[in-house]
């Protein structure tokens, strides 16, 4: 079985000229260890397709699993434990410190203090920002900005990660590290779902896919042909 399952997922928003499909039918298999990454146009519908497999929006039709549960029903209770979904937003928290950030959802869920602040400065580690774990979240770059995000996240322990375009803003050169720290999330057995609105986004992914018109594709088109994923596995698909 796979973790995270969407069958014939669509969605639609109203507008003044009429409904606008956003998602047609899309399909998408993704197990533990897999990185899989959206590559699409802005207004392509990644942000839509990354909240529903998430469990923060609803599919119009269609259905969305996770280790078989619907997400219709159930995605509040896996939101923020077994499915992680890092907000980039931390500069909303004003005066608020890296360690503390990080901390907030361990001590939500009835850990000591003493246990969330190790974790949380393990989670640091993990993603290569501990130095940063002493500074207010107002003065982190793009990128510290984004490992600390992930670092909130999985100090949960989630199976998934569900990350919305986690190079946008970054600087070119800190770009190719949160990638590789995606890669090797996945690689010690995490899912990753992620998106892009770059060709770049895609070096490393199991599974380069194109959101276009609606439709999910599992092969990239001709302009990003260059960028191939490290690896393909059996057993997953992607339709429109």
């Amino acid at each position: 079985m796979s973790l995270l399952a969407l069958e014939k997922v669509s969605k639609r928003y109203p507008g003044p000229a009429g409904e606008r499909t956003v998602l047609s039918d899309v399909t998408l298999e993704l197990a533990h260890g897999e990185l899989a990454v959206v590559w699409g146009l802005k207004g392509s519908g990644r942000s839509t397709l990354l909240r529903i497999a998430a469990g923060i929006e609803v599919s119009d039709s269609g259905t969305v699993r996770f280790e078989g549960r619907d997400l219709a029903h159930a995605g509040e209770d896996l939101l923020g434990g077994e499915i992680g979904y890092p907000e980039r937003t931390l500069r909303s928290a004003e005066g608020q410190g890296v360690l503390e950030h990080v901390t907030v959802g361990l001590l939500a869920r009835g850990i000591s203090p003493r246990d969330a602040r190790a974790a949380a400065r393990h989670a640091l580690q993990r993603v290569e920002v501990e130095q940063a774990a002493t500074q207010r979240l107002t003065t982190l770059d793009e990128s510290e900005s984004v490992r600390v995000a992930i670092a909130r996240t999985i100090a949960l322990e989630p199976s998934l990660l569900v990350i919305d375009e986690p190079t946008r803003g970054v600087d070119l050169l800190e770009r190719d590290g949160i990638l590789s720290l995606l890669r090797s999330l996945a690689d010690e057995g995490v899912a990753v779902l992620a998106s892009t609105a770059e060709s770049t986004g895609l070096a490393g992914a199991d599974h380069a896919l194109v959101l276009n018109e609606g439709e999910l594709r599992g092969a990239p088109p001709a302009e990003l042909a260059s960028v191939l994923p490290l690896r393909r596995r059996a057993g997953w698909r992607a339709a429109g």
